[in-house]
């Protein structure tokens, strides 16, 4: 089996030819295709090289997510059994803040009844597990990339999108995220995954209302991607 290749110009490409297969008693059928994305590589040979351009690509290692969600449920298990709590890392950013502002404006923090309530004992905000757990999880994740040798100096973004407009983009939508986790008093981690595992009517709510929301507003961005 042999298959040919044509690249189109354009800020999208199109894959067009077609493969010949062999039958029996010598009979040859010609087998058209046609494939458009974003560019990527141009092969023209036969598909063992296409076999080959596929592993080069897949060299790239990812973990099995099946595996990692059942290690994150037993991660879950244990923070309940050790902590007597679930998982959640929006607070941690409400402590970052609050210790920004005690150390601007104690005073403004001290009397603030959002910020106050992580002010006690006379402990820094920044001394919980939460924050811990968060930073664990950050390193855990660059680790993870490191020994599959995924680290890239890249802002990840569509074709038809600036690297300024995707940076404003994504600091929007972080504030957007970040205020609507805590008016909601908690993130997917705390809310879809710790409430949802306790059943929790809310929370189950909450994890339908966040697909429901991605799947509307997907369609509004797609051009940032496609």
């Amino acid at each position: 089996m042999t298959t040919t290749a044509r690249l189109d110009g354009g800020p999208r490409w199109s894959i067009c030819g077609g493969a010949d297969l062999i039958e029996g008693k010598g009979r040859k059928a010609h087998l058209p295709f046609c494939l458009v994305g974003r560019p990527v590589f141009l092969v023209e040979g036969s598909l063992g090289n296409l076999g080959e351009r596929s592993r080069q690509m897949n060299s790239e290692r990812y973990a099995n997510p099946y595996l990692i969600g059942a290690l994150l449920g037993l991660v879950l298990l244990l923070t309940f059994y050790t902590r007597g709590r679930g998982l959640g890392s929006s607070a941690t950013f409400a402590r970052i803040s609050t210790a920004a502002v005690h150390l601007v404006a104690p005073g403004h923090a001290k009397a603030n009844a959002y910020f106050s309530k992580y002010l006690y004992g006379g402990r820094s905000p920044l001394m919980a597990w939460l924050v811990f757990l968060t930073m664990g999880a950050g390193l855990g994740g660059l680790f993870s990339a490191f020994i599959s040798r995924r680290i890239t100096g890249e802002v990840a973004r569509g074709p038809s999108v600036g690297v300024s407009a995707r940076l404003w983009l994504a600091l929007f939508g972080g504030i957007l995220s970040g205020f609507a986790a805590r008016l909601a008093r908690g993130c997917t981690s705390g809310q879809a995954l710790t409430g949802a595992s306790e059943l929790a009517f809310g929370s189950w709510v909450f994890m339908f209302c966040i697909f429901a929301g991605a799947y509307a507003t997907a369609y509004f961005f797609r051009k940032e991607w496609l």
